[in-house]
């Protein structure tokens, strides 16, 4: 007699989770594309100010990624 494999994520309650690399692709290629438009103030004479402004724009990105393979390792 054999003994079912537990499928990791098969314990979650709800509808099974999937990962569309095109949406990835997309939001984190629409997200890292705002890099270059974002400007300095002009009232910040030494551009420090665009420093956080990108990075916030890179955590989202890495949010998004890291999201798609939280999701990835449940299936």
């Amino acid at each position: 007699m054999s003994t079912p494999i537990p499928r990791p994520g098969a314990h979650l309650p709800g509808p099974p989770q999937s990962v569309d690399p095109e949406t990835i692709h997309s939001e984190v290629d629409g997200l890292l594309s705002r890099l270059g438009a974002v400007e300095p103030d002009p009232d910040d004479e030494h551009g420090v100010g665009v420093i956080p402004r990108k990075a916030h724009l890179l955590e989202k990105a890495h949010d998004v990624l890291v999201e798609a393979l939280a999701t990835v390792d449940k299936i």
